[in-house]
């Protein structure tokens, strides 16, 4: 099942390719870091293509891009509040709409989902793992922001404390586990479709339900990754 998720047009060409740099990686993996290269190449394109052609009438592009700004901005405003809140919307709109890109690239004949492998699931929720625990050290300082793992009174930090630590532990596993799981099972599925039982018409049910499940995901990664930004850069009484 594994050569399923591996598009054959590259897998062997960057394998090798890593391999003369010096960079170990199995196919699978040198595949999905491709389709994650060709994802950045392809949105800075855009981005760059589109810096400078905002109109006062706006293009249905820019209809779309300033309606995810509104929907990021307003997440963070209304989760993490109204003075904090416009900082992490470059870092949460970037992180989201990474996601969304990378889990419906899957659909594009040729290509493969980023997501449906879970190292980059993996480093996705390590990055917003690191970042809010940055956050909250910035925030609090770092003596501070330990105290907030130590429980409401002093004499039972010896218990709040590894178990804060272990559901913090948990929440990368949650993250990654959850998205790459998600991904890879609607990837299969469609491909073993279209390759084995009715290449045309069967997939076409299952791919709407695919693109569905791209958007959810991708909103439960945001939501939580908002969410742990919240809950790290809290004040004392929220906690």
């Amino acid at each position: 099942m594994e050569h399923l998720e591996v598009p054959p047009w590259m897998a062997v060409q960057v394998h090798h390719l890593l391999e003369r740099l010096g960079i170990h990686l199995s196919e699978r993996d040198a595949v999905a870091l491709t389709m994650v290269l060709i994802l950045v190449v392809a949105v800075s394109v855009l981005f760059g293509l589109y810096r400078n052609r905002y109109r006062i009438v706006p293009t249905p592009v820019q209809q779309v891009l300033e309606g995810y700004y509104e929907f990021i901005r307003g997440l963070c405003v209304d989760m993490i509040g109204e003075e904090r809140g416009e900082r992490y919307v470059p870092v949460i709109g970037t992180v989201g709409l990474f996601i969304l890109l990378a889990n419906l690239m899957g659909l594009i004949p040729g290509l493969a989902s980023p997501t449906s492998n879970l190292n980059v699931t993996a480093g996705a929720a390590i990055f917003v793992f690191l970042y809010y625990h940055f956050e909250g050290i910035r925030t609090h300082g770092l003596l501070g922001y330990i105290r907030h793992f130590m429980g409401p009174v002093w004499w039972l930090a010896w218990l709040f404390l590894p178990v804060e630590i272990i559901s913090h532990l948990a929440r990368v596993l949650s993250l990654s586990v959850r998205l790459f799981g998600n991904i890879f099972g609607e990837d299969t599925v469609i491909l073993i479709l279209f390759m084995f039982i009715f290449p045309i018409l069967a997939p076409l049910p299952v791919m709407v339900l695919a693109i569905i499940t791209s958007f959810v995901q991708a909103l439960v990664f945001v939501m939580l990754s908002v969410t742990y930004i919240a809950g790290a850069v809290a004040g004392e009484e929220h906690h």
